[in-house]
């Protein structure tokens, strides 16, 4: 295996992280609003709180964790990504400042603000759609190369079906992951009135999130007839990702095995994320840019492929007591004090 395959892949690991841990956050971003408009914030914002006090600060982690090593193993994308995202990557900065804002005055100010409640639930949206735009102009199509200036053609992203479908699917996924996690932790901390209402959620974001993939394979098979091949020749790992996701309904309707029924929404996700990013290679822009183009030495490769594994050997463990002392903790979850009497 190469290194410039051993790179990507420690990469697109670090991205899938924080697919999940991000999806958590911003969803019950959403949720949060959306129960104090509907009358139902006194039922579920508590398990919402007592999952995001421990977590909000780490949350951004993988992601800078994936915006250093993309540039560090691939420079060229500084040069190609750097100017066509500038405005789409300046909004997503600034709603992540928002929402780093909201979580200050949340956590550490005396009153609620429904004005600040709903920016942490408008960013929990707009954020997840502002992303997407990455996944989108890696298609190709929308940027031009006009006398060595990189062009984005925003009128085509704008009026692109395909651009569309991707946000959608960045939307509805980030709902779905959300409240799949918050039905078992409200399960896991005793709240049967949140969890109900939680559950009700995951059930209903289910269908819209396998529609939304649905659309985006069509799409695709109209934007990028290449990408779309690949993808078909990955098939198997596209139809396990619909197995798992069976999977996980199944048990949430049911109300059994909420825990597994999350593992398999990860894994869910996984079959589905992996696929594609195995699916593009060698392409990290179309056509423009491939893996092989314009990557980092040898010497900087090794150390920054020994930098990042030690970095997610490191992370791992930091999540799982933090989970441990925290998330999972029974005390904690189920609001007791924690604090030594």
């Amino acid at each position: 295996m190469s290194y410039e395959v051993i790179g990507i892949s420690v990469l697109w690991i670090f991205l899938y992280g924080y697919l999940i841990v991000a999806s958590i956050d911003f969803g019950a971003g959403f949720f949060s609003y959306y129960s104090a408009i509907t009358g139902r914030e006194h039922i579920i914002n508590k398990v919402i709180d007592r999952y995001l006090s421990p977590v909000w600060e780490v949350t951004n982690v993988f992601l800078v964790f994936f915006f250093i090593g993309i540039v560090g193993f691939f420079p060229a994308t500084a040069y190609y990504y750097g100017t066509a995202l500038l405005i789409p990557g300046s909004i997503a900065i600034v709603l992540l400042a928002i929402r780093g804002s909201y979580y200050a005055f949340h956590h550490y100010g005396i009153k609620r603000s429904r004005l600040y409640q709903f920016v942490y639930g408008a960013t929990g949206l707009l954020i997840p759609a502002s992303l997407s735009v990455v996944l989108t102009i890696s298609e190709g199509g929308f940027i031009q190369v006009r006398a060595e200036q990189i062009i984005l053609d925003y009128q085509l992203l704008f009026s692109s079906f395909y651009s569309w479908t991707v946000v959608i699917l960045a939307i509805v996924s980030v709902l779905y992951i959300s409240a799949c996690f918050l039905t078992y932790y409200a399960y896991k901390a005793r709240d049967m009135n949140a969890f109900g209402i939680l559950r009700g959620y995951a059930l209903f974001w289910s269908f819209p999130t396998i529609l939304a993939s649905i659309l985006v394979f069509f799409a695709l098979n109209q934007h990028n007839p290449i990408h779309f091949e690949r993808m078909v020749g990955l098939s198997w790992l596209f139809s396990l990702s619909f197995l798992f996701f069976l999977g996980a309904v199944y048990l949430i309707w049911k109300k059994e095995k909420l825990g597994l029924a999350f593992v398999l929404v990860m894994l869910q996700f996984a079959a589905a994320f992996f696929g594609y990013g195995a699916s593009h290679l060698p392409y990290l822009l179309y056509p423009y840019l491939t893996i092989y183009d314009g990557f980092t030495n040898e010497t900087m490769a090794i150390a920054l492929i020994a930098a990042f594994l030690a970095g997610l050997l490191l992370l791992i463990p930091s999540l799982y007591l933090l989970m441990r002392l925290f998330l999972f903790n029974n005390n904690y979850v189920q609001g007791k004090e924690t604090r030594g009497k």
